[in-house]
């Protein structure tokens, strides 16, 4: 009996021990993240740890992507389903694309940039200074990225951007054990989905209150100045897009571009289209359709009046053309070349509809100075 109960107390003393080894279980409720706008993002947060879900990182795409974010010293329950985990907050990171870089900087983070295919389309001074400094290293092209010198900066984590599933630099990175995370804000319709993608780096730095309050006030900023355009006399006729191997692409009526053009309180004539990228039409249709809009905004690569008639004199018969009211976006560009609204423009929507509202209702903003549309030289 003896033998057998010294046995009993073995076996119940080796179970506790073992039992109290087990990783815990997710029982708790998470604490969701308020995304107002974004369609494609959402933050659950834990007790040491949260889940990023992004539902859209391409068009179309068939996955939606879950990202578990632990911060440092942190046990994860069991049973949890991810994709890829990230340990938090991020000391080294490398950004795909040129919208994630005022992100960073606004949460205060452009110094733990270490790598980015492209440097020179960046423009924000800030990160340009880290440049010249040889602090960031350049990543060669996005769609055939330099793995090699990406695996020697040793990031924490790689924030991917791509136009389908077809990645084999991403797949070559997190074999190594980078992780690669996709950030969907380019797939965002709206103005205000695009800009509250700063919550995505905001979990990956543990700033989250931060970047809420950040576009919090970038969202009341933007509806100030809506509701201030709505108070407009008139609504101008608008046209946008531009030439390209003979075909004007214009911006489809439900697209992000048409939506600053409506919040501007003008009347953009192809508002009644929809689709995913752009109409693709002909200069005649065009320029019977709209040969008398008062205004032309985002007039592609062209600055100049000169550019425009170089590629064709009949560019001369709008009326926005002959009143000096065609305005580019091209013309602010960094000190590489970058340009300017394709860097800040998605985090920043309330300056951009500023910039409408002063060029179409003047009276409203006149003490404005646009940022981001100029007009032609």
């Amino acid at each position: 009996m003896k033998i057998i109960l010294k046995i009993f107390l073995f076996l119940a003393i080796w179970g506790c021990k073992n039992a109290s080894k087990e990783k815990p279980t997710i029982s708790e409720k998470g604490k969701e993240v308020i995304i107002e706008n974004a369609k494609g993002l959402s933050i659950t947060q834990f007790d040491g740890f949260s889940l990023v879900k992004v539902e859209t990182p391409w068009p179309e795409s068939e996955k939606a992507f879950v990202y578990l974010l632990k911060e440092k010293g942190s046990e994860i329950p069991e049973g949890i389903e991810y994709d890829q985990s990230v340990e938090i907050p991020v000391d080294r990171i490398v950004v795909t694309s040129t919208t994630h870089i005022p992100a960073l900087e606004a949460l205060g983070q452009q110094k733990t940039l270490v790598g980015f295919p492209g440097l020179n389309y960046i423009s924000s001074e800030k990160t340009r200074s880290l440049i010249e400094k040889d602090q960031i290293s350049e990543l060669g092209k996005n769609e055939n990225i330099n793995t090699e010198v990406l695996i020697e900066l040793s990031p924490d984590v790689v924030v991917g951007f791509a136009i389908n599933a077809s990645n084999k630099s991403f797949e070559t990175i997190q074999k190594t054990g980078i992780p690669v995370v996709y950030n969907g804000d380019w797939t965002e319709q709206t103005p205000l989905g695009k800009a509250e993608w700063i919550k995505f780096f905001g979990a990956l730095y543990g700033k989250q209150k931060k970047a809420e309050e950040i576009f919090k006030n970038i969202k009341s900023e933007y509806l100030s100045a809506k509701e201030m355009a709505r108070s407009a006399a008139n609504r101008p006729k608008v046209i946008g897009g531009s030439m390209f191997n003979d075909q004007w692409y214009m911006p489809f009526g439900n697209s992000w571009q048409a939506q600053f053009i409506k919040d501007a309180n003008a009347d953009y004539l192809y508002a009644d289209t929809e689709g995913d990228g752009s109409l693709s039409l002909s200069f005649e249709s065009v320029l019977e359709k709209a040969e008398n809009a008062e205004f032309w905004v985002s007039s592609g690569q062209f600055t100049s009046y000169q550019d425009l008639f170089n590629k064709s004199e009949h560019y001369k018969r709008f009326k926005a053309v002959k009143n000096k009211n065609v305005y580019s976006v091209s013309v602010s560009k960094g000190s590489t070349g970058g340009v300017l609204f394709y860097e800040l423009g998605p985090q920043r929507p309330d300056i951009i509809l500023k910039d409408l509202i002063s060029i179409f209702h003047p009276e409203l903003l006149n003490d404005h100075e646009t940022v981001f549309y100029k007009p032609l030289d």
